[in-house]
């Protein structure tokens, strides 16, 4: 791999891949709302962006998402589902990422392996839900699921050699996962990084359109 494109690179999860790619001697461009004023929700605002970059890039991973969005904590009960905050969840987790894609084609190399990558969460799987709770967010990473899985479709037509997919980090220790970690275990941006990046050296353009963990397991839609 020589070039990868971080959405999100000021993130936790996008920071720590940033340094970890660039420790493998790829060189990384990273985008992100507050180094470049990228607003994933806006189609302008990525259209714009990524419309000033030539590539390829042989990785575009997306490292956007938010549990809490404008103070809204996850609901624990259908009574503290409001639209507001399923459209909040669904414009970052779910029509941010699938923006890049719509975009990501044209800076995808055609003659080789390329990747694109979006981050999920297991609390997404519709299989795996056996707690419920978390309406919105758990709503939203489904669709995102949904769009990675028939872009990776599409995108198999054009681009041969590439694999498409979405990966769920783990619970990665952030101020935020703090609140809800709970008993599960937690690893560092460093190490969900490293973690990522190794799920992903195995994987083949047969494994696209497909979601798996940070161990590299399939999660169930």
């Amino acid at each position: 791999m020589e070039n990868a494109l971080i959405i999100g690179a000021s993130g936790g999860i996008g920071a720590a891949l940033s340094v970890a790619l660039s420790e493998r001697g790829v060189a990384v461009t990273g985008l992100s709302r507050s180094g470049d004023g990228l607003d994933v929700t806006d189609e302008a605002s990525v259209s714009a962006a990524l419309g000033q970059l030539s590539g390829p890039f042989d990785m575009i991973f997306v490292a956007t998402g938010g549990l809490e969005i404008n103070g809204q904590r996850p609901e624990k009960s259908l009574k503290d589902v409001t639209a507001q905050n399923m459209r909040d969840q669904f414009a970052l987790n779910c029509i941010g990422p699938s923006l890049v894609l719509k975009h990501a084609p044209k800076l995808l190399p055609r003659d080789r392996r390329c990747i694109f990558v979006a981050l999920s969460a297991r609390v997404g799987s519709i299989g795996d839900n056996g707690f419920g709770g978390w309406y919105a967010y758990r709503t939203a990473k489904a669709a995102l699921n949904q769009m990675i899985h028939t872009g990776a479709i599409e995108l198999a037509r054009s681009h041969k050699h590439s694999i498409c997919v979405a990966l769920h980090p783990g619970t990665v220790e952030t101020p935020l996962t703090a609140k809800y970690a709970g008993h599960h275990p937690t690893v560092t941006p460093q190490q969900a990084a490293t973690n990522l990046l190794g799920v992903l050296d195995g994987l083949t353009p047969d494994d696209t359109g497909l979601f798996y963990d940070w161990a590299g397991k399939r999660v169930p839609w």
